[in-house]
């Protein structure tokens, strides 16, 4: 057999120093523990509890049924794109054409593309922190300096306008954001938006990639997009998709929508790494989009009722400090005050380390703030069940009461 050393030594670089995610990698664990017997209750998932609507699975099962079993184009089918144009007019009244549209297997898939399509070795790309696990990976996949610009916890972890000015250097080539955010459930405002879109105004090289995965799942009314300022619009690429407005994560269907000649830059990038993305989901997309919104308002009221839940019960936990999300379905608190605790000689030293102590003392799975640009936070997701909720939180706070 191999040695495990020798392996290494023939791996290339660009997958050693690449990270694991560290959701996956709780994910993992805790079906591991759960294999073994145990009562894990997994709040690591970054992923819808509900079932994708019938009218969606109903139109993936007709597909196959009309012979849509062939390649597709690379960017999409035509009729998808347009489906897609449409709803950038009427949901954020940004005029786009398919011509501006690309079709990938997942909106991580699409993040990829525009990073490796806009980002040469040595560029710098600001990421706005905390930020989903996958932004920093990525950029590095692409020999760029990622570079974390941090929200405060004070600021709705949202980075201001004046944070952004300071990050700018002469290689800054590309900034990174979520809104509603991965991890924290922030939202930006059209008026918070502008005041950054009119920083980026004076530097026309730096472009800006908007990820709106999370736009249905807001709570706090009308979705504003970076696109929307005619100012810097042919340098924002938009990125959306199913799979949480529509709890579609295994169709893996993502979407950008860009000036034309970054699109067509996406598109002979995707043709040379997957080609087109599946076509039955690609169908249960089109059927998704002309279906409207009713399912997904549905999820988005829950998991607002989830979030009061969730934010009433820490309230009883004693030195947890959190800002009250807006969208998305996580919970982001501030846990620092527990470093340095120990129960039964284990110390908690980091976040990490109360996350590893929850799961195994607790059977309760969460993620580390580390993996998110935020190691003095850990995250929490509420896409599951009321009752998995509540008794999560119960035994969350009885094992934390243990620490000393």
């Amino acid at each position: 057999m191999q040695d495990i050393k020798e392996v290494s030594s023939i791996l290339s670089d660009r997958i050693t120093a690449l990270s694991e995610s560290q959701t996956i990698a709780m994910a993992k664990k805790a079906r591991e523990l759960a294999a073994q017997g145990h009562d894990v209750i997994n709040l690591s998932f970054g992923e819808p509890d509900f079932q994708t609507p019938q009218y969606i699975k109903d139109a993936a099962k007709k597909a196959i049924d009309d012979g849509f079993t062939f390649y597709t184009p690379v960017p999409g089918y035509p009729e998808l794109r347009q489906a897609i144009a449409d709803k950038f007019k009427r949901d954020n009244n940004l005029d786009y054409k398919p011509e501006n549209i690309v079709v990938s297997t997942g909106a991580k898939q699409s993040i990829a593309n525009a990073v490796m399509c806009l980002v040469n070795p040595g560029d710098e790309v600001i990421i706005f922190s905390p930020y989903w696990v996958s932004y920093e990976e990525i950029v590095k996949l692409a020999e760029g300096v990622p570079v974390q610009v941090m929200g405060s916890l004070e600021n709705d972890f949202k980075v201001t306008p004046a944070q952004l000015e300071a990050a700018i250097t002469s290689n800054t080539k590309l900034i990174m954001y979520s809104s509603p955010c991965n991890p924290t459930g922030s939202v930006f405002t059209a008026e918070e938006l502008l005041g950054l879109a009119k920083v980026l105004e004076k530097y026309p090289k730096v472009h800006v990639i908007a990820d709106e995965i999370y736009e249905y799942i807001n709570f706090e009314g009308e979705h504003a997009s970076m696109a929307s300022f005619d100012f810097i619009k042919d340098r924002v690429i938009t990125v959306n998709g199913f799979s949480k407005g529509y709890a579609m994560t295994g169709w893996r269907v993502g979407y950008i929508a860009a000036h034309k000649d970054i699109a067509a830059a996406c598109d002979k990038m995707q043709s040379q790494i997957t080609s087109g993305t599946c076509s039955i989901a690609q169908k249960a997309a089109y059927a998704a989009l002309q279906g409207g919104k009713d399912s997904a308002i549905e999820m988005r009221n829950a998991y607002f009722r989830r979030r009061n839940l969730v934010l009433e019960l820490m309230n009883d936990i004693p030195g947890f400090k959190t800002n009250v999300p807006e969208g998305a379905f996580y919970i982001f608190p501030d846990v620092s005050y527990y470093f340095g605790m120990s129960y039964e000689g284990k110390t908690i030293q980091n976040a990490l380390d109360l996350c590893m102590y929850l799961l195994t003392d607790a059977l309760v799975a969460v993620v580390s703030g580390e993996a998110f640009g935020a190691p003095q936070c850990v995250r929490f997701s509420y896409a599951t069940s009321d009752e998995k909720l509540v008794e999560a939180l119960r035994r969350i706070k009885e094992s934390l009461a243990k620490l000393q």
